[in-house]
């Protein structure tokens, strides 16, 4: 498989701090998912770099997205990412909320967005080391099986 994982945060992309949650996702998929190849990106909260940005992972399995998915006036991710795709997946989106509230009534206020530009699968997940760590767990074991189903197979 292959994944590509963007982190959208201005502060990262200014070298403010140190990403970790793209760090930490990898390192998940990359031990979930024998033989995954997994990059990772990080990009500012601007529309027109995360449309770059996800332009650049279409042709792989999975695009997963961290950050960007809460109530601050600059995180945008779910919007940019529904008018990228071209059809919705919102079941996942569901459940990665559904399983995070049974750790954090936080999880109430994360907005992230799933659906499919062509044959990418493409996922909003937390920006939190935590949350993503967790939702990246959760999601690991469907990628196989989604990729398959998009490539109009029986898995």
């Amino acid at each position: 498989m292959k994944i590509l994982v963007i982190t959208i945060s201005d502060r990262a992309s200014r070298g403010e701090y140190e990403d970790l949650s793209g760090p930490a996702v990898r390192e998940i998929l990359e031990e979930s998912i024998p033989g995954a190849e997994v990059e990772v990106a990080v990009v500012p909260d601007e529309e027109k770099e995360i449309e770059r940005s996800l332009e650049s992972g279409l042709g792989g399995d999975a695009i997963i997205t961290t950050g960007g998915t809460g109530l601050g006036p600059r995180d945008i991710t779910p919007e940019v990412t529904e008018r990228f795709c071209d059809r919705a997946v919102p079941g996942i989106s569901e459940m990665l909320r559904s399983e995070s509230l049974k750790e954090t009534p936080n999880a109430a206020l994360s907005r992230g967005w799933s659906g499919m530009r062509g044959k990418t699968l493409i996922v909003n997940i937390p920006g939190s080391v935590r949350g993503a760590s967790f939702c990246v767990r959760l999601l690991a074991p469907l990628l196989a099986h989604a990729a398959g189903m998009i490539r109009g197979g029986d898995h």
